[in-house]
């Protein structure tokens, strides 16, 4: 693998809670390269999402290393761009004035930066609805308004918590082929939590399987599909597909696991 944009060392995680000491993840180590696509899947509660929090710089790990371009992590970054499972829009804000908080928070609102942001909204399909409340709009579109405010800032790694779980399965099939390939021409850094298998499996260039809980990498798949690029719905069709989708779904699944 080339130099890594992403990289976790022997990371682990230790919380409190009032009754005993839990470690969500123990001596994780993980290289994500410049413009991979990786997908993380495991059982509940295996700390998939505690991952992405450390590589946020939003916790401290109790032991180990994150880097990001081999500098460590300290805090939050502004390479860093986190979409949330919930598309979190605040209900009286129009659709531009969503999409923009996040240069607001950054300070960087100029003329030049509404005209881009609304360049990518019109690119992403949302051109005329810029006016629009956020209840006006469907659950995919307000997705891609989710992604645009995320994208805004023009982050280096992008970090998606299962962020097409809340919609209706065809919506998810293509927001998820559509927010897949528009990462990959944007040339992001990606790093996806899902529980979904075939999701991983059709947006992932690598798809890494966590054990269940204190998580650690149980086991990796490099993806190559033949019968289409990634995230595309001919991607699923691939004969590959089905032989992926089974050798993760045995990790997975406990009674299988339990039973050899």
């Amino acid at each position: 693998m080339a130099e890594s944009k992403v990289e976790l060392r022997n990371v682990s995680l230790v919380y409190f809670d009032p009754h005993a000491e839990i470690t969500a993840l123990k001596d994780l180590s993980l290289a994500v390269a410049a413009r991979e696509f990786v997908s993380i899947v495991g059982p509940s509660g295996c700390g998939k999402s505690t991952l992405l929090s450390l590589i946020a710089g939003m916790l401290p790990p109790s032991s180990g290393e994150v880097l990001i371009d081999s500098q460590p992590v300290k805090g939050t970054s502004q390479k860093v761009g986190y979409m949330l499972q919930q598309d979190y829009l605040f209900e009286w804000r129009s659709i531009l004035d969503n999409a923009l908080l996040g240069i607001e928070l950054r300070r960087m609102r100029t003329p030049e930066t509404v005209a881009r942001v609304r360049r990518i909204l019109a690119a992403y399909g949302l051109s005329g609805f810029e006016r629009h409340r956020p209840n006006q709009l469907s659950g995919g579109m307000r997705q891609r308004v989710a992604l645009v405010r995320t994208l805004a800032v023009n982050p280096e790694v992008l970090l998606l918590d299962e962020p097409f779980s809340a919609l209706d399965y065809q919506t998810r099939l293509t927001l998820g082929a559509e927010i897949g390939t528009i990462l990959r021409q944007e040339h992001k850094t990606v790093i996806m939590v899902t529980h979904d298998i075939a999701e991983a499996i059709a947006l992932s260039d690598r798809v890494v399987v966590l054990t269940g809980r204190p998580g650690t990498v149980k086991s990796e798949y490099h993806i190559h599909l033949s019968g289409g690029p990634p995230a595309t719905v001919a991607a699923r069709k691939s004969p590959e597909f089905p032989q992926y989708f089974n050798r993760i779904w045995k990790e997975l699944d406990p009674y299988v696991e339990s039973t050899g």
